[in-house]
């Protein structure tokens, strides 16, 4: 079975026998003994530690369609190596585009969006207000008067204002949640706490599998709805990650941090940012990975999916809307 690799120590990685092979390099630049990584095992990879590669290497990870996600010091997202895209279909590249340029279509579905992400967060702070948190209800009647204000919006512009105006305020909610922790806002690039950087490095791997079910499909990952295209990135991933940052990261980074499986010691200062320790950060990736494999009763394929599995399905969802075949409903979680 295919899995995900998770990088954080520097070293190198090459081919040798249609098999990858990671070399560590310790501090003093020594190269350790190397670790087999079947190509038949590895999904995808997410690198966090310096890695030297070179062409050929990238070569044959194209040819077995294994993207690899890079990340900078501070654990924020650098780039992508995405391997050719081998799904691509026509129709879905025009419909697409088209959905974007004609502002009335792509208003629809970026609200859509964001009324999905803005359920889902008001469903992690219920969830918690009803395990005796009741100073969240302020904070949730906020974001329920700005989801009233989600239908009226006429450009896409509003909708994005809207959309800061809900996450701060959600955001605000995580110091009612965790126990020993203060979040006191969100900051990044780089993250002033401890739940910061644990949030910053949960969103980065989301955005990262959320490029990669975008590209098993023949969706284009540079044209988004409610985030706007720009250079050199694939904001259509961003799109996506909005609706699923609440229910894969958050929910874990509260789990996490509220039952001590990372605790005080497993951070560091640096430059004036905070950052998981590797060890700590590869349980974070750890955790965050089984929670993307567990399954759930889809309610409409009334059968057992995983949470990546909803990813792609989320995908399908867009194509069937720009294709014009079903209107496009977002992902909802109802547990």
């Amino acid at each position: 079975m295919k899995k995900s690799w998770y990088m954080f120590n520097p070293g190198r990685l090459s081919r040798k026998d249609n098999t990858l092979y990671f070399y560590p390099i310790s501090e003093s630049g020594a190269e350790g003994q190397p670790r087999p990584l079947p190509i038949e095992t590895v999904e995808d990879l997410f690198v966090f530690g310096s890695l030297d590669v070179n062409s050929a290497l990238l070569v044959f990870l194209g040819q077995h369609h294994v993207p690899v996600h890079f990340f900078n010091y501070y654990e924020h997202y650098s780039g992508s190596f995405m391997p050719r895209d081998y799904l691509l279909a026509g129709k879905v590249q025009v419909e697409q585009t088209l959905c974007y340029h004609q502002a009335a279509r792509r208003l629809m579905v970026a609200r859509r969006i964001l009324e999905g992400a803005s359920f889902n967060m008001l469903k992690v702070l219920r969830y918690y207000e009803n395990r005796e948190r009741p100073e969240l209800r302020p904070m949730i009647e906020a974001i329920e008067g700005y989801r009233a204000s989600l239908s009226p919006a006429t450009k896409v512009p509003e909708l994005m204002g809207l959309e800061g105006n809900i996450r701060q305020t959600y955001y605000a909610g995580f110091d009612h949640i965790l126990k020993d922790f203060q979040m006191g806002g969100r900051s990044k690039q780089p993250p002033k706490n401890e739940v910061n950087a644990l949030v910053s490095l949960g969103n980065m791997i989301c955005y990262g599998h959320c490029l990669k079910q975008i590209y098993h499909t023949q969706l284009n990952p540079t044209i988004s709805f409610l985030h706007e295209p720009g250079a050199r990135r694939y904001s259509l991933a961003l799109d996506l990650a909005e609706l699923f940052k609440p229910v894969l990261v958050d929910r874990l980074v509260f789990s996490m941090l509220n039952k001590r499986e990372i605790q005080a010691d497993d951070f560091r200062w640096d430059a004036g940012g905070c950052l998981l320790k590797p060890a700590a950060a590869q349980r974070f990736a750890r955790a965050l990975d089984e929670k993307l494999n567990e399954t759930i009763l889809h309610r409409t394929l009334n059968r057992q999916v995983s949470y990546k599995r909803l990813i792609r399905l989320e995908c399908y969802k867009l194509i069937k809307h720009v294709l014009g075949d079903t209107e496009y409903l977002p992902f909802k979680v109802y547990w």
